[in-house]
């Protein structure tokens, strides 16, 4: 059996139609002759043409526009990679990022964390909040536990605690740095409005943030090495290594690892006696 490789789209959206309940979506359940919604109430749904999507199932009328397939998978409540997949059939390319606030870290994604011992990680938003994190970046990196919700935020520590800056070996370079990759996140979820109202408190509290913010500069986590000036433990090396979380667009993890067994096993043993 062959697939019509030029009708993979509605081959999916009619499987997805077929998996509907037409009652729990107020629609008559008597006189069907397959499971699901029919065409006409998934165009009812989706406010477009019933004839439209018709053509759509059955490989007709051209390509539709990314407002038709959102409608669509609104109407057909898709996931976010099922409305992904819609997009890549339909139009060859995803769909345009919508920031979505945060909604937490699921508790197996915080024992990923807190099995890493020695090594300082946490996870953050897309707007760089630090939403998670374990014993070894509290130890390290900062107590993020101690601060208040809204002050765990990468930017306005490195801007505004005293503390975060003095840890760094060159602060300047590295606020630099935090600059150009956060404008590049940002940019990258859809987030740049969200952001607006933290880049303008900073600009207005920090000269030197409002100087790096205005070479529009941009850059890439990924990884990368950095030596920090603990207040306890003297000189760390570390290096760092920034993961996307699967199915999460909205975190990443980056993960800080002690370069030499040495330096393991002083975190270690600062982390045991607090």
């Amino acid at each position: 059996m062959t697939v019509d490789i030029d009708n993979r789209l509605g081959t999916y959206l009619k499987s997805r139609r077929g998996r509907m309940d037409p009652v729990a979506l107020g629609f008559p359940a008597s006189r069907r002759r397959t499971t699901g919604l029919r065409r006409e109430e998934v165009a009812q749904r989706a406010n477009i043409s019933a004839t439209w999507y018709t053509w759509l199932e059955q490989g007709r009328g051209g390509a539709p526009s990314a407002d038709v397939l959102h409608r669509i998978a609104g109407a057909l409540m898709l996931t976010d990679v099922e409305r992904e997949h819609v997009f890549l059939l339909g139009l060859g390319r995803p769909p345009e990022v919508r920031y979505k606030a945060p909604e937490g870290v699921s508790p197996r994604l915080q024992r990923v964390l807190d099995g890493m011992t020695s090594s300082p990680a946490m996870i953050k938003t897309a707007t760089w909040d630090i939403v998670a994190w374990n014993r070894a970046a509290a130890a390290v990196l900062t107590d993020y536990g101690a601060l208040a919700p809204d002050q765990r935020n990468v930017l306005r520590l490195m801007f505004s605690n005293s503390q975060v800056r003095a840890a760094q070996e060159n602060w300047e370079n590295v606020a630099r740095f935090v600059v150009s990759t956060f404008r590049a996140d940002a940019a990258r979820a859809g987030a740049v409005s969200e952001v607006s109202q933290l880049v303008d408190e900073l600009c207005l509290t920090s000269p030197e943030f409002k100087r790096f913010w205005s070479e529009n500069d941009v850059g890439l986590h990924g990884e990368g090495a950095k030596r920090l000036h603990h207040p306890i433990l003297g000189v760390l090396a570390l290096e760092y290594s920034a993961f996307a979380v699967d199915g999460r667009p909205d975190l990443s993890m980056i993960v800080y690892n002690p370069v030499t067994a040495a330096d393991a096993e002083r975190i270690g043993s600062l982390i045991a006696r607090t």
